[in-house]
């Protein structure tokens, strides 16, 4: 199966904290990948770095092909790398509709036309059609949620980068996030989708192990979970394995 996106060697410290180091990893046209890590693995810094927020000290990232590793975030965003934030910011004081609007003509460079087209297929896949004109500061967590999603498919991503996208949400409210994923998937998007709890990772393709900016294990779900090293770090951090 082709790559989609490769990064090798990837290192990033912040004084003398070591975020991520000497990271490899690559993603697969088609697949979820799965990242797990307890607090302080570098989740958060390695999607920082894919999306173009920060820049690595050391190490190369490659997109469809092309070297980005020092690509702004807006232009990787054009090229087809969306992603989502753990704390969803929208714009409160636009409708749902209109935050969709802007991602997808600022984000995609779409005309209005050709936005409002696909703006209504997104709000049919995540559920949000019958809230399209509520103000995104009067809405539910989990429709924050979904509308953070939402958001991120508005640039027409080939690559979705999922950060705790179900953080927050009950049990029945992820499974609901969760399906709008795979669905997401099916139409052929890449996603890496970060998750503090494993039980998310339930039916993803592959699992990335992170601990303190390295990578532990990469694999198939049940081969990483069952991995000594990974029950490990899990128990040592205090989260279930």
């Amino acid at each position: 199966m082709a790559q989609i996106l490769t990064a090798e060697g990837l290192s990033k410290a912040f004084g003398r904290v070591r975020a991520v180091a000497d990271l490899s990893m690559d993603v697969r046209e088609g697949e979820i990948l799965g990242v797990l890590g307890p607090n302080g693995s570098g989740k958060t810094t390695l999607f920082n770095l894919l999306s173009g927020i920060e820049q690595p000290d050391r190490g190369c990232i490659r997109f469809r092909g092309r070297e980005i590793t020092r690509l702004s975030v807006h232009a990787r965003c054009r090229m087809g790398i969306g992603r989502t934030y753990q704390i969803p910011r929208p714009f409160g004081n636009m409708s749902v509709l209109e935050n969709l609007l802007v991602a997808a003509t600022h984000g995609a460079g779409l005309s209005e036309r050709r936005a409002r087209a696909m703006v209504a297929e997104i709000l049919d896949l995540t559920g949000l059609e019958l809230l399209r004109h509520q103000m995104a500061h009067s809405l539910t967590l989990l429709d924050r949620k979904r509308l953070e999603t939402a958001r991120a498919l508005a640039t027409r991503p080939h690559l979705l980068l999922l950060d705790e996208i179900a953080g927050g949400l009950t049990e029945s409210e992820a499974r609901l996030v969760s399906e709008i994923i795979r669905a997401v998937n099916r139409k052929g998007v890449s996603v890496i989708w970060i998750e503090h709890l494993t039980s998310m990772m339930a039916g993803v393709d592959r699992i990335l192990a992170l601990d303190q900016g390295t990578r532990l294990m990469c694999g198939e779900p049940g081969q990483v979970m069952s991995c000594e090293a990974v029950i490990n770090c899990y128990m040592g951090a205090g989260d279930p394995p």
